[in-house]
């Protein structure tokens, strides 16, 4: 075969099951698939990157989606293979969805609507408390958290009282927090990939909760989006410059329009039990996955 990519694909959830599609894919169009390269086990050495004696930085792609194990080490070694070979998503992107600041920033600067927010020094606290007589409710959110890890609603000055001696705790250089939006605890889970519209789900939270992430105890559901939202979802992952997105959106009851909570690098498949409740998006995302890897490869 012509051309050789390399891939690091989540293996729980179905994921094994969906790899072993798109390597037949790729198969069928001459394109050989190297599976498993893990960069925790990769050494960087006079030059090139190897893994199991495979110099990675060789490769005509590397596609890199396995959002649960990434290590800085990882992540150090993905910047620099960016610098030598094509990735999806490139490191840059990749390293911009991770940040929320970085992401609303970027957004706000385009146009596309987010909740209000502020980043502040960690000994800016009479900041934050200013704002929180501004806005009310509050999130604090780690900027590089995932799956509403890390997420804590502030409703009050005296849980910010408490909250803050704690954040200090963990050395944090600053604190990024966002208005706490009114809305009905759903939210609209749009994938994008090579900036096609591929499928919407919603996410509802709990009970006990004000989350919809899944990681914390929400549920999803089916969900049909307007022309509105794709077009937000569509612009906010054009923004980040991502060739796959998972894009979160609600709807703002105040400022009654939709809103981009998050811009995800790396959105899950549907699992096995999703697809069985009626799921269906999985295989027109791998055609759009397989045709833009064949693509770059060409190029």
């Amino acid at each position: 075969m012509s051309r050789k990519i390399g891939m690091w694909l989540y293996s729980n959830s179905g994921g094994d099951k969906i790899q072993k599609k798109i390597v037949k894919a790729l198969n069928e169009r001459n394109i050989e698939t190297v599976t498993g390269i893990n960069l925790r086990h990769a050494v960087a050495k006079n030059g090139h990157i190897l893994h199991d004696k495979l110099k990675v930085d060789k490769l005509d792609l590397f596609f890199s989606y396995n959002a649960g194990e990434q290590t800085q080490y990882q992540i150090f070694l993905y910047q620099a293979l960016n610098r030598v070979i094509p990735m999806i998503n490139s490191y840059e992107s990749f390293a911009l969805t991770e940040d929320k600041f970085q992401t609303s920033f970027l957004l706000r600067q385009h146009g596309v609507a987010t909740p209000s927010f502020k980043l502040c020094h960690r000994d800016d606290g009479e900041q934050l408390k200013s704002i929180m007589k501004k806005w009310s409710k509050m999130v604090y959110k780690p900027t590089d958290g995932w799956g509403g890890v890390g997420l804590t609603k502030i409703e009050s000055e005296a849980t910010l009282d408490t909250l803050l001696p704690f954040l200090n705790q963990m050395d944090l250089r600053f604190f990024y927090v966002e208005k706490f939006l009114k809305y009905d605890n759903t939210d609209f889970r749009i994938d994008i990939v090579d900036g096609e519209f591929v499928s919407c789900y919603g996410r509802k939270a709990s009970g006990t909760d004000w989350r919809t992430n899944v990681t914390s105890g929400g549920s999803i559901f089916l969900r049909e989006p307007d022309d509105a939202i794709v077009e937000l979802a569509k612009k906010a992952a054009k923004v980040c410059g991502t060739d796959i997105a998972g894009v979160d959106i609600i709807y703002d009851q105040e400022r009654e329009e939709y809103v981009v909570l998050e811009v995800n690098g790396i959105p899950a498949f549907a699992t096995p039990e999703q697809e069985k409740m009626g799921l269906d998006f999985n295989q027109r995302k791998i055609d759009l996955i397989v045709e833009m890897i064949d693509r770059k490869t060409k190029q």
